[in-house]
């Protein structure tokens, strides 16, 4: 990318909704185009392989466009860091083991998380086309980044899809103070019209991403979020980041996350609690896991999954809602933020804007 494009955000116009401002004035706006080739020529510098480079790009963008920037191009820098330091790897050797017709053991050799998860993918939906259910369990593997991309290109093939993962330990148990079970998302996407149902969420209150986003942008975070390294309720980004995030819905999200973790763990073989490691440090190797699933209703025999999805979500949007209101589904929200930031641009906070700037132009000049 040329210097002229990889240099034009502009400052954003008052094309956004209110999700998408950013405070005093610290928000440049990029087009996908843009930040697709920046993300690519930072990569392609590394060495990675164009096809590897490109999933890796397109779901940070992904993130980006809709409206979930802490896994979108915030995410870069410690992306490189880890490649740097090899515990990141492209063109990694990835390798699977099949103990059962329906279940696959992915060892993702430090591979970049999306393309052995994508690779998984192609898998497990082949498989579920014999097996009705084809299950895999990755370890060794990178950051997978926001989770509905997975299961939505599951839908996207008539499928069903579920992904689940780890994190570090961020999240203090319900009525502890110690951060000791991860932020653990789970996703699921089934087929319908227009676009899949999606459903993709943290056991978190929020992702330490989000935090860490707040912190570049140099926000305050809702009291309720996270705990300070001594256990008390706090504002302060920077202080959250040293403490411990709240779970969602107290005890239940706590009992939710623990479970994940649980079944994550023990299928994939890997890491619990305060011994993963590897998803926002950028010198130790992964120790999460991931965990995808894909059921194909033709091989089980349950007809056309959209058209008994669909007509209940319309029924679900189109209930009486107050005047100037809408009733949404779990993924309207992100499609909408899709479409919007497509046609006006992407609003990205103007610190990160120039740290990925920086980080191209070291990148160019040493590797």
């Amino acid at each position: 990318m040329d210097d002229d494009n990889s240099t034009s955000a502009r400052i954003a116009p008052d094309v956004f909704s209110d999700g998408d401002r950013l405070p005093g004035g610290s928000t440049a706006l990029v087009t996908a185009a843009e930040e697709l080739a920046l993300i690519k020529s930072i990569l392609s510098a590394l060495g990675v392989p164009p096809a590897e480079a490109a999933i890796q790009a397109e779901l940070l963008l992904e993130a980006d466009l809709r409206g979930h920037p802490s896994h979108g191009l915030q995410r870069l820098p410690v992306i490189v860091e880890r490649i740097r330091s090899g515990v990141a790897v492209p063109g990694a050797a990835i390798a699977a083991r099949w103990p059962t017709a329906a279940f696959v053991s992915i060892d993702g050799a430090r591979g970049l998380g999306p393309v052995v998860a994508f690779r998984a993918i192609e898998l497990i939906c082949e498989r579920a086309k014999e097996t009705g259910v084809a299950i895999a369990a990755i370890s060794n593997n990178n950051h997978l980044g926001m989770l509905a991309p997975y299961v939505e290109r599951i839908a996207d093939r008539g499928q069903i899809g579920l992904a689940m993962t780890t994190s570090e330990a961020l999240v203090h148990p319900f009525g502890g103070r110690r951060a000791m079970i991860g932020t653990n998302p789970i996703a699921v996407a089934l087929p319908a019209t227009p676009e899949p149902f999606v459903f993709d969420m943290a056991t978190g209150e929020v992702s330490m991403g989000r935090i860490l986003a707040h912190l570049n942008r140099g926000e305050s975070i809702p009291l309720g979020w996270a705990l300070d390294e001594d256990g008390h309720p706090t504002s302060d980004p920077a202080a959250a980041s040293r403490g411990s995030i709240s779970p969602f819905g107290g005890a239940k999200g706590s009992g939710l996350g623990l479970a994940i973790e649980l079944l994550v763990a023990v299928l994939t073989q890997s890491a619990t609690g305060r011994h993963v490691l590897g998803t926002l440090d950028t010198t130790e190797p992964c120790t999460k896991g991931d965990l995808l699933v894909c059921l194909d209703p033709a091989t089980l025999g349950i007809g056309d999954v959209a058209q008994r999805v669909t007509p209940y979500l319309r029924e679900i949007r189109e209930q009486s809602a107050r005047p100037g209101e809408i009733v949404t589904t779990p993924g309207d929200r992100s499609h909408a933020s899709r479409t919007r930031r497509l046609e006006h641009g992407i609003p990205v906070a103007t610190s990160v804007w120039t740290v990925v700037q920086m980080l191209r132009q070291e990148v160019a000049a040493r590797w």
